[in-house]
């Protein structure tokens, strides 16, 4: 077995985008069009023939050669065709090149990480609805507050369309929510409309809205299919749909809609109680996924990095 580095001119993206679509644990974030968009740049470890692939978006800032997770692209880690074992996923850790000094990196749901004094691992959660039971089954095991708030949505004269453009739903989400948490940059949120319409074109993206009865957009989510499962990838809400429950009956009706189906419905994520708490209320399974985080820097940057921090703290 030889697991080696290609830089990304030296990938063969048809071999590569085959093994992802192949794999146990394929999924959209490792398409190579996918990490093209998203990334600022990638490299790749390769095992074999592509027998198994773990991309490695990468960066260079301040003389420093950094791995990182874009924006929108909640998991990567190694992909084939039969389930990594750990020791498989720790040979993969062990051929990252030692110019990369800083490493930041999420594995998926069917990576689990070795124990290793030498980096540090962080656990995630995500949350995942299977849709093939049927609609009056799934919703016998929605929360009580999701079903009231449903309720309550369907009594606020709300319409829902499933054609808007996707920066309708970018501008919804960077007038309300994005002005408090102002951690997506411009140029990932021009990333994220690209990427919606090169999956508008694919053929497997969903906009999915909801109005007001005076017509005004009040929520909205952009959805992209990969392997048999239903991403939310991406969701913007105002002020009137936290009132009506807007967003509740936006995706208990994707969910009416699709229910009895093989599908997956990924919320993707999160950490933050209360989106975790919002998720589960659709009776969704919690699953872990894990982030790596190796430091090679030496001890003198390691200091000026604590201090960079703690000064983007203060301010």
């Amino acid at each position: 077995m030889t697991i080696r580095y290609l830089k990304h001119k030296e990938i063969d993206f048809e071999k590569w985008d085959k093994c992802i679509e192949n794999a146990h644990n394929g999924i959209i974030y490792g398409y190579s069009w996918y990490l093209d968009i998203t990334s600022h740049y990638w490299d790749a470890l390769v095992k074999d023939d592509y027998q198994a692939v773990m991309p490695l978006p990468c960066r260079k800032k301040f003389g420093i050669n950094y791995i990182y997770q874009p924006a929108f692209v909640q998991q990567l880690g190694v992909f084939s065709k039969e389930k990594a074992d750990t020791e498989l996923i720790n040979k993969f850790i062990e051929s990252i090149p030692e110019k990369f000094k800083f490493i930041y990196y999420n594995f998926n749901t069917q990576n689990e990480l070795p124990i290793n004094k030498k980096f540090k691992i962080i656990d995630n959660q995500t949350f995942e609805l299977d849709l093939s039971e049927q609609y009056d089954k799934i919703k016998d095991n929605y929360s009580t507050n999701n079903k009231r708030n449903i309720k309550k949505a369907k009594k606020s004269d709300l319409f829902i369309t499933y054609a808007d453009r996707p920066e309708q739903i970018i501008t919804l989400f960077r007038d309300n929510k994005g002005k408090k948490l102002k951690t997506i940059k411009d140029s990932e949120y021009n990333n994220l409309k690209h990427l919606a319409y090169s999956c508008i074109h694919k053929g497997i993206a969903f906009i999915h809205s909801v109005y007001t009865d005076k017509n005004n957009i009040c929520g909205g989510m952009i959805l992209v299919k990969s392997h048999n499962r239903i991403i939310f990838l991406f969701s913007g809400s105002d002020e009137k749909a936290k009132e009506t429950g807007a967003m509740n009956h936006l995706i208990d009706d994707f969910i009416n809609n699709n229910a009895g189906s093989s599908l997956i419905l990924d919320f993707e994520g999160s950490n933050h109680p209360g989106t975790a708490y919002f998720y589960k209320g659709f009776g969704s399974k919690k699953l872990n996924y894990q982030t790596l985080i190796i430091n090679r820097m030496p001890l003198v940057l390691k200091l000026v990095f604590r201090i960079y921090k703690t000064l983007l703290r203060v301010k």
